[in-house]
């Protein structure tokens, strides 16, 4: 396989994005983005919140809430979506003022980003739609942190576009996300040398290990996905560069109502959490 990268060969300096107390890129600590997929409660939403920010907290590692107020970008439309806009932002806003971390959700539409800005810290564009001209300049215009994650169907190069959309609003809060690329049908494969070309633009790079293993309708009309290679690609992506890992963790994955099968379980956690924070520092050449 041969790539040509033309312009992105031109290595920028990284910024810095603040979150909070929260400082991501630029030889900054690793971050972590976790939680369940899809708000299913608020009970679980907290729950979660709480027990993952312990568990980042012994490790060392700064963590940012994630969940979905609403999975639009599904296969069939029997699939659970969530509790919507409203109900949503309010439970993301509990999560927010009780457990006193940032947070970051997605949206899908131009009508969903002046509520949802007032929630959240960072406003993700789901990889379905990281074309979306209109999406991605309306969202960047809150001035909020906008995660950029690169389509499926993407080569990393081609972010470099996606970028400038959100700089020409006078927005530089930016984050990037890579989360697989088609590898045939219902199948995602990990180009890990994606991470050092995204780096380039000058923006934090994240890694997305659960959806990296993703098998996209892969269970007929709903998605399947292969838990059991998360672990590994979290520490190889740490190994190779990335600035943050998106964990998508769930207490139960196997009864979640939103991709279970390639969600991490809350129980292994911490664990993986302890082998990347050792690879970071070794790779810094700090003792362990």
């Amino acid at each position: 396989m041969h790539l040509e990268f033309g312009a992105c060969d031109l290595v920028l300096k990284m910024r810095q994005i603040k979150v909070g107390s929260i400082t991501i890129g630029d030889k900054n600590p690793l971050v972590l983005i976790a939680g369940p997929c899809v708000i299913e409660s608020e009970r679980l939403c907290l729950e979660t919140a709480k027990r993952i920010k312990e568990i980042a907290a012994r490790c060392g590692i700064p963590f940012i809430f994630k969940s979905s107020f609403d999975k639009a970008n599904r296969l069939s439309a029997d699939s659970f979506r969530g509790p919507g806009l409203k109900k949503g932002l309010d439970i993301l806003s509990e999560v927010k003022q009780k457990i006193k971390v940032p947070i970051l959700s997605d949206v899908h539409c131009q009508g969903e980003i002046t509520e949802a800005s007032k929630v959240l810290d960072i406003i993700q564009i789901p990889a379905f739609l990281c074309r979306q001209t209109d999406l991605v300049v309306e969202a960047a215009k809150t001035g909020r942190i906008i995660n950029i994650k690169k389509g499926q169907f993407l080569a990393p190069q081609d972010m470099g576009p996606l970028i400038k959309k959100v700089e020409s609003t006078g927005n530089k809060s930016i984050l990037v996300t890579e989360r697989g690329v088609c590898f045939g049908y219902n199948n995602l494969v990990s180009d890990l040398r994606s991470l050092k070309v995204m780096r380039k633009f000058g923006y934090p790079v994240i890694y997305d290990a659960t959806h990296s293993v993703q098998l996209p309708g892969g269970k007929g009309q709903v998605s399947g996905g292969q838990r059991e290679f998360i672990e590994g690609l979290s520490r190889a992506a740490v190994g190779f560069g990335c600035d943050g890992l998106f964990l998508e963790v769930h207490p139960e994955p196997d009864k979640a109502l939103c991709d279970g099968p390639n969600m991490i379980d809350l129980k292994s956690l911490e664990t993986l959490l302890k082998q990347v924070r050792n690879i970071e520092k070794a790779l810094r050449g700090k003792s362990r």
